[in-house]
């Protein structure tokens, strides 16, 4: 299940990514590994963690900070101990495909992890992953409150297998 997490942070510099779905069988082989994915949120950060060779998605952790320090110190101390060859963020955009003020924040949030890591960055559509993962969880028969500290994760957990399903 996933945990509430923090962590240190340090900085490097690399490209940063633009992926889309349709675009995904372009990723170059070199990328095989482990990769972490986020589901950004304004009070709380959802982690997945996969590998791409199995092509397969788990939720890892819920980060719950405040401040932005305190979330990227948490994301650090999970890039340290896991060592992924990218990150995935979702971008969350409208049902109809359009941005909104939430798209602006996840793409300074996927800048800021590629400034302050050197990773590779992709950022891939996550319409209604919360709503997927909320549905999962009401079916598994938790009720709100426990739902509310898992539902983070799990909908990271939807991106990071949509992006690999799109890759394959």
């Amino acid at each position: 299940m996933p945990e509430k997490v923090s962590a240190v942070a340090f900085k490097s510099r690399m490209p940063f990514l633009m992926v889309s779905p349709p675009s995904l069988p372009c990723l170059r082989r070199a990328d095989d590994g482990t990769v972490l994915a986020f589901d950004f949120g304004l009070k709380r950060i959802g982690v997945a963690i996969g590998e791409t060779l199995l092509g397969r998605a788990n939720a890892l952790a819920t980060i719950e900070a405040e401040t932005n320090e305190a979330r990227f110190t948490a994301i650090t101390r999970l890039i340290q101990e896991w060592q992924p060859t990218l990150l995935v963020v979702g971008l969350p955009l409208a049902l109809d495909g359009t941005v909104h003020g939430m798209t602006a924040r996840c793409r300074r949030f996927a800048n800021q992890l590629q400034g302050r890591f050197g990773l590779p960055v992709a950022l891939t559509d996550e319409r209604l992953t919360s709503a997927a993962a909320d549905a999962e969880l009401r079916e598994a028969g938790l009720d709100w409150r426990r739902r509310k500290g898992k539902v983070d994760a799990l909908a990271a957990q939807h991106i990071l297998q949509d992006y690999f399903d799109a890759a394959a």
